[in-house]
């Protein structure tokens, strides 16, 4: 068995905005904590940052996820850019073990998001044409021209809620056989979406950016070019809301939550044996103090 590189009260497994978020709130609240990512994700393809209150909509995801590595940083959450093997319990604890070491902790928080499916053929980076979230991006598309791309529920019903922001939205099955249900088919049939069966055989960038798409070819023979931007949307979208404010969300309350149970203080009835002595506390770890003293002014 691998030798233990350290122990933490908190591992972390991915650094994403809900990680990172949960990472700061355990290390701020005394905890010892490291975050284990292997880099990239959702976070890291966006161009620009939307709908996050204090946040200037021109950063990038790569900023944005840097300030917040800076932020850890600060407070003395360790950062390690490794991949996560295995997560094991091992006694009331759980062993993790990486590509380059083993760590032992009290609480694992499990944050690795997921990967976007990539359609075919390939089609520009996110933000030059190819997009992934409705609620994030759907105030990009008014007035434009709109493809989805899928051929399930999910598909059809981002199409018909395209129409909340413009009147061209074409439903791409890309050769599929659609697997909607019957009622989503009756209500797909009563919206404006015009249904493309034709397999997507090619793309084409638009004439004034090179970099963005400008429209697709089919297997029919046919055509579509976009008016504007070559904006469009593709599903299945994954159920729930893959936002930023809500991920951050979610890592605060878990993070509090994570505190609540590691926490010394106040003890238990069946925990006390006669009273609490001066020199046991504080119960925050030895360096996070001196971290959280520094921030406070103190020498």
């Amino acid at each position: 068995m691998t030798d233990v590189t350290e122990a933490y009260e908190v591992i972390v497994v991915g650094g994403g905005p809900a990680g990172m978020t949960t990472a700061l709130y355990t290390t701020r609240l005394g905890h010892r904590t490291a975050l284990i990512d292997r880099g990239g994700g959702r976070a890291a393809m966006m161009l620009d940052t939307h709908n996050v209150i204090g946040v200037p909509e021109s950063t990038s995801g790569n900023e944005f996820l840097a300030t917040a590595g800076e932020q850890l940083a600060e407070y003395g959450t360790d950062v390690h850019r490794d991949f996560v093997t295995a997560v094991e319990r091992d006694g009331e604890g759980f062993r993790v073990e990486t590509d380059d070491a083993t760590y032992l902790a009290e609480r694992i928080v499990l944050s690795t998001g997921f990967s976007d499916e990539k359609p075919e053929p390939p089609l520009p980076r996110t933000g030059r044409g190819l997009h992934y979230c409705l609620h994030c991006d759907a105030y990009m598309f008014v007035d434009e021209s709109v493809y989805v791309m899928g051929h399930g529920d999910s598909a059809a019903y981002v199409a018909m809620i395209m129409l909340n922001f413009t009147d061209d939205v074409d439903l791409l099955l890309n050769g599929d056989e659609p697997t909607w249900s019957d009622g989503t088919d009756e209500l797909l049939r009563a919206h404006p979406v015009e249904v493309i069966e034709a397999e997507v055989t090619a793309k084409f960038a638009d004439e004034d950016d090179p970099d963005w798409l400008g429209g697709f070819e089919f297997a029919d023979g046919r055509t579509r070019e976009y008016r504007v931007d070559g904006v469009y949307a593709v599903g299945d979208l994954t159920p729930g809301h893959n936002q930023i404010p809500v991920a951050m969300g979610e890592g605060a309350k878990a993070g509090i939550a994570i505190h609540k149970g590691l926490r010394t203080y106040p003890k238990a009835r069946d925990e006390l044996d006669g009273g609490i002595e001066t020199d046991d506390v504080p119960a925050i770890d030895e360096d996070l103090r001196t971290v959280a003293a520094g921030h406070a002014g103190d020498d």
